[in-house]
């Protein structure tokens, strides 16, 4: 045998041993890939065993208990209104379709007794028996609401039909969950409940404002026609945990923006104000608005006002970093001064925000730096997830 043809004799063998060892590792690794399924198994198997702990509720005999219902209760808002009233002892029934919202902000309720999740959307009729409801369900960001513009408006009509429709058949009293927005870019200020707004019916944020208009139009006609019990609160910027990492409202940019070292991005001169209200006292106030007797619509909102440029200060200097400010092209249709004249809810509901902006902004900083470690965590384990 020549040394050319015992060179390649050896050659084979090489990459025939080479081939049989990739075999065998792929094999060991499907195997160790099986028993690590299996473990994991196994492991969901036990822990299911294991009783879910809860938070403590209070125990309400049946004449105290009301059975409610919360439309849009998987959302950022509403989530944080089923803690409160599950807390307070109430049977609450989410009814989510999960366009915005998400399982996890109430998955700490799941599997008890006095909570239950439907997954539905609202266009569609509920038939279901409850004494109250707050019709929260609505994309409430722009890039959401823009997203399917024709789904907003139908989920703000026909929707809130369908609620009216059930508090009417089961004597309900509803809370409808309005907005600033039905204010539109404003022309007097602070906006009070007698302000019948400046809105443009056909700019890009029409099929949320004007929606919104038209709920709460559906919700006097049906009072009035119907003689039911009706509660409108029209809520003002809001923020808090389980707000949506990419709802583009101004705190959650901000915060990733200054979190992730990149520049804050404000839009326009940044002269527009905005009054911020933490989440908890949102919820505080809707519930003190549906036990009322006030039938009226009820600015919920902070009455104290930043400019965007301010606020973007405030949140750079809580994050720290080096981000810096940047100003881009003004977004069309964006109102310039936003502010509630809240004189109603004091003087009816006996309710004022209480959370101070630092405060809530740094519960919200660390929701935020949480979510960003997980983001990252889940992608470095799965970089190919989004290909």
């Amino acid at each position: 045998m020549t040394l050319t043809s015992q060179t390649s004799v050896e050659n084979r063998k090489f990459y025939k041993n080479s081939y049989e060892n990739t075999q065998l590792l792929k094999k060991e690794l499907d195997d160790a890939s099986v028993r690590v399924f299996e473990l994991e198994r196994k492991i969901r198997m036990l822990e299911s065993r294991v009783p879910k702990k809860y938070a403590e509720v209070t125990f309400l005999n049946y004449l105290k208990k009301k059975r409610i219902l919360i439309t849009g209760g998987a959302g950022f808002v509403g989530s944080h209104l089923v803690d409160t009233l599950m807390l307070q002892g109430h049977d609450v029934i989410v009814v989510d379709n999960f366009f915005t919202g998400r399982k996890r902000n109430v998955e700490q309720w799941i599997g008890h007794e006095n909570f239950e999740l439907i997954h539905h959307d609202i266009v569609n009729p509920l038939f279901i028996e409850v004494d109250q409801i707050y019709h929260l369900a609505s994309p409430a960001s722009p890039p959401h609401y823009m997203q399917n513009p024709v789904k907003t408006i139908k989920t703000n009509t026909l929707g809130t039909i369908n609620m009216l429709g059930l508090a009417r058949r089961v004597n309900a009293t509803i809370l409808i969950a309005s907005t600033s927005e039905v204010y539109g870019n404003p022309d007097k200020h602070p906006q009070s409940e007698s302000y019948w707004g400046h809105v443009n019916p056909i700019g890009p944020r029409a099929c949320y404002d004007e929606g919104k208009r038209v709920a709460e139009t559906l919700t006097y006609a049906y009072a009035k026609q119907e003689h039911m019990q009706v509660r409108v609160a029209r809520i003002f910027n809001t923020y808090g945990p389980r707000m949506h990492m990419n709802d583009g409202r101004v705190v959650s940019n901000f915060i990733l923006q200054a979190l992730q070292g990149h520049g804050i991005t404000v839009y326009g001169a940044g002269n527009q104000t905005r009054s911020f209200q933490y989440v908890s006292d949102l919820v505080d106030g809707l519930i003190s608005l549906m036990e009322s007797n006030y039938t009226l619509p009820v600015n919920i909102g902070n009455p104290v006002e930043h400019t965007i440029n301010e606020f973007a200060t405030i949140i750079k200097d809580i994050v720290g970093g080096n981000s810096e400010i940047k100003h881009v092209a003004e977004v069309e249709d964006d109102p310039q001064r936003r502010k509630p004249d809240i004189t109603r809810a004091k003087l009816y509901l006996k309710w004022e925000p209480k959370i101070p902006l630092d405060i809530g902004l740094q519960k919200t900083v660390d929701y935020f730096t949480k979510e960003l470690k997980l983001f990252k965590l889940v992608y470095s384990s799965n970089p190919l997830g989004n290909s």
